[in-house]
């Protein structure tokens, strides 16, 4: 496994790992690498420092960052975004490309009051907020389409 920083034509910043540099070729070459902010595909390899052993203490850590997803070289607002994403897929259905339908359903409602998140279009989600729903865009897109 090798850990790859990137950055998209936007300037956001993030890491991804990859099974083999060749591995990170292919999905690159091919257009599967997404930026995990705002799912640009034009991204990559950003500079990165060498990783060099750290001591117990920076070990430990260095391993609750990991398991929290994040590195020590995680920017804040990378942080922030994680943690977003964390309560919106804990707290929320994905209902996906259906989400206008879906929202409208549950306005009118003809569908369980719930929270939800999804994809729409620009002008989907400018009806939705001209007929007076609540909606707003999320930093970020579902994991499946990052890579």
């Amino acid at each position: 496994m090798i850990l790859y920083r990137l950055r998209c034509a936007r300037g956001h910043e993030f890491e991804s790992w990859f099974r083999s540099s060749g591995d990170y070729d292919r999905l690159s070459g091919a257009g599967r690498i997404a930026c995990a902010i705002c799912g640009d595909t034009t991204v990559t390899k950003a500079p990165m420092a060498p990783n060099v052993a750290a001591g117990n203490a920076d070990k430990e850590k260095e391993k609750g960052l990991a398991q929290a997803g994040a590195s020590p070289r995680t920017p804040p607002v990378e942080k922030l975004i994680r943690a977003i994403r964390k309560a919106v897929e804990e707290k929320a259905d994905y209902v996906g490309p259906r989400f206008a339908r879906e929202a409208r359903a549950i306005h009118e409602g003809a569908a369980p009051n719930r929270p939800i998140w999804g994809e729409a279009t620009r002008e989907e989600a400018r009806a939705l907020a001209e007929e007076g729903l609540p909606v707003t865009p999320l930093p970020f897109i579902p994991k499946k389409k990052t890579h």
